[in-house]
Order: structure tokens, then sequence, then C-alpha cells
């Protein structure tokens, strides 16, 4: 039996929850009996239906019984109440005899126990090996929701876009725009899929970006963070002028002026973070990464997309805590500019960072790579 293209196309409704799904995990689920797709469906938004109960309904939509058929689902379905009742209850009582599951769900709350309840019902559970073609694209589809709960810290993808010399704006700060419009449509998808856009206090006084998803049609906005240790964030900021949330993660004030600053934020309707002092061994007059990174996943964040300038991204960079890196590669030669991270000199090149390229992709006239440290996704 070719399970491959029921999953093919389960793993191409989990794509279609990437938008909405946050801080749930991206699922797809198909239901076919006798070669025939009786219904299919993806998790909607947080509080609504998971992948089972979508492609239930779909069926029932239909005009289907869907007793004695098989599942193909992308996740394992959840075995616990939360939001939603669970979905390995709904396949049991609607008489499915067989699931095949491309990943195995991390979360304590699941972990095996709704495979256990399936088969406790009679029906036929197979879990695809890691290596299997499905899983692995499954589990890329879900490295978010897999990160915060194995790791207790989001996915953090750094993307940027630059020259063939490296370079993402001049001297004098122009970056508008060294990649073309292709280009800039395929990273609001990326962003889209994300459930918080990081970037730092510099990026925002210099740019006053928006940061939120325009060219891509999406219900959901996300969560923009702000790393500003002294609250130098302007009320007025884009930002603000924005759907969605904005958090502006800072140290705590030292005198009136930065208090005053933080509570003028706060009447602006920012989120207000504020980091506790510096560990030891770690750079003070900064949010520590270590401390914030949990925190943002206490609120439920899967993926987090930085888009900041070269010393936020080299402070990431160095640190190890950027998990992928999303590069836009123009055709150009700008020569003397700003670079994509602000890294410390190196004293050989074994000391460099070191990835291994996952994609390369042609987007319009430019290139898009993705980039991961080896062995970053075995957690």
């Amino acid at each position: 039996m070719n399970d491959d293209p029921w999953m093919s196309l389960a793993l191409a409704q989990a794509e279609l929850a990437l938008p909405i799904s946050s801080p749930n995990p991206a699922v797809g689920c198909v239901i076919v009996r006798d070669g025939e797709v009786l219904g299919q469906g993806h998790t909607q938004q947080v509080g609504g239906p998971h992948a089972e109960v979508m492609a239930l309904r779909d069926a029932k939509a239909r005009g289907h019984s869907v007793r004695g058929a098989a599942a193909f689902v992308t996740l394992e379905p959840c075995a616990h109440h939360g939001r939603t009742p669970p979905c390995a209850d709904a396949l049991v009582r609607e008489g499915l005899t067989r699931v095949v599951i491309a990943c195995a769900d991390p979360n304590p709350l699941v972990a095996g126990q709704g495979a256990a309840r399936l088969r406790d019902a009679g029906i036929e559970v197979l879990q695809l090996a890691p290596e299997h073609p499905a899983a692995l694209q499954a589990r890329d589809i879900l490295i978010g929701f897999l990160s915060r709960m194995v790791r207790g810290r989001p996915w953090v993808r750094l993307k940027v876009a630059a020259s063939l010399d490296g370079r993402t704006a001049l001297d004098n700060g122009a970056s508008q725009w060294i990649t073309g419009q292709a280009a800039r449509e395929d990273g609001q998808h990326w962003r889209a899929r994300a459930s918080a856009v990081l970037t730092g206090i510099g990026t925002v006084l210099d740019d006053n970006p928006r940061l939120d998803v325009r060219s891509v049609p999406t219900p959901r906005q996300p969560l923009r963070v702000v790393l500003d240790s002294r609250w130098r964030t302007p009320p007025d900021a884009a930002l603000f002028s924005a759907e969605g949330g904005v958090l502006v993660a800072g140290l705590a004030p030292q005198d009136a002026p930065g208090e005053a600053r933080q509570t003028a934020l706060a009447a602006a309707g920012a989120q207000i973070l504020t980091a506790p002092d510096a560990a030891p061994g770690h750079a003070s007059g900064r949010v520590d990464i270590a401390w914030l990174l949990p925190e943002l996943a206490h609120r439920g964040v899967n993926e987090l997309h930085v888009e900041a300038g070269a010393t936020l991204n080299g402070h990431l960079i160095e640190g190890d805590w950027v998990d992928e890196i999303l590069v836009y590669l123009a055709p150009k030669l700008l020569g003397p500019g700003r670079a994509l991270a602000a890294l410390s000199p190196l004293s050989a090149l074994g000391e460099a960072w070191q990835g291994e390229v996952r994609e390369v992709r042609q987007i319009g006239a430019d290139v898009r790579m993705v980039v991961r440290p080896s062995g970053r996704e075995r957690f």
C-alpha cells in the first residue's frame, strides 16, 4: 500500500495552517477510503477545530461516511481536553480503522497518548520513520512548535536581504530596495508564518518599520517584539499603526526619564517586558537572550522571525541563538556599506560560523538560501 500520495495531501493542508494556527501546531489531515479522498482539512485559528475535526466535517459535508476509512495526519492526534476536545476520540467515534502519523507529538499532554488511545480502540496506527521524507517535511512545518515543546524556546529564524558582497545597506543607510519585488513578497510569507517578529531599537529608530504582514492575506498578524534596553521606542512609531500586538523588552529603568518612557510606551499599547539584571558572564546593558526566548515561548511563540540590523544579528549569531538564516542575495555589488552581521574578528578560518545549506531557490532576479547550523534541528 502506497501511503505517500495521501500524506503529501495532508502536508499540503498543514502548510495552509502555517499563517493561522499559532500557537497551535500547523497540522493537516486527509481521510481516504478505497483510493478516494473523503475529506481533508487543517488546523484553524486558536480555539477553532483541529485538522482531524476539519477533515471529518469536510467528509460529512460531501455526504461521506468515514467508517472503515484511513486518516493521514501530519502530527499525532491530541488526547487531552484543551480549548477543543481530543482529536483521537473523534477518530475513534467516527469508526476509522487506520491512522498514519507523520510526526509524534512531544507535547507532554500528548506524547504517545494519542496513538495509544487509537490502538486501544482497535485502530491500526502507523508512525512514519523519522527519516521518511514526509516525516522530515512535517518536522519542517512543525519546527517552531517542536522547538517550543522540546527546548522551551522558539525556533529563531534570522532574515536578511543582501548584495553579493554581503551589504544590507549603503554607508548612508539607504537599503530600499536591494532585492526585487518578488523576493520582498516571498519574505512576507515567512513573516506571516511566524508567531512573532523581532527587531532592535536601532532598526526602529533608523527605519521606523511596521513589521506587519501586508502583501500576503492573513487573518493573524505576528506579535512585534522590540529589544529596547532603555525604552527609547517612540510611542508614535509605525509599529503601533499596524494590527496585532507590540511587545517592548528592556531593562529596569534607572531614572525618572526612563520610567516615563516606559510608561508612555505602555500607554501607547505596548506590552512591557522588563528583563532581569544580566547574569554573570552575559553582556551588561542588554536584554539577556537566554531569558527572553523562554519568556516568548511562554507566550506561545513558536517561530521567532528576526529582521534587525548588524548589531543584533551579530549578537544573536555569536550567542548561538540563531537556528536558521533566511538570506536573499541580489545580483548586485554595493562596495562599502553595512554588513549583514557585526561579528568579532577571527584569527583562523576554522573559527568561522559554519552552517549547512538546506535550500537554494531563485526568487525573481534574486536567490533565496536557507542555512542552518549543522545538527540544530536534532532536539
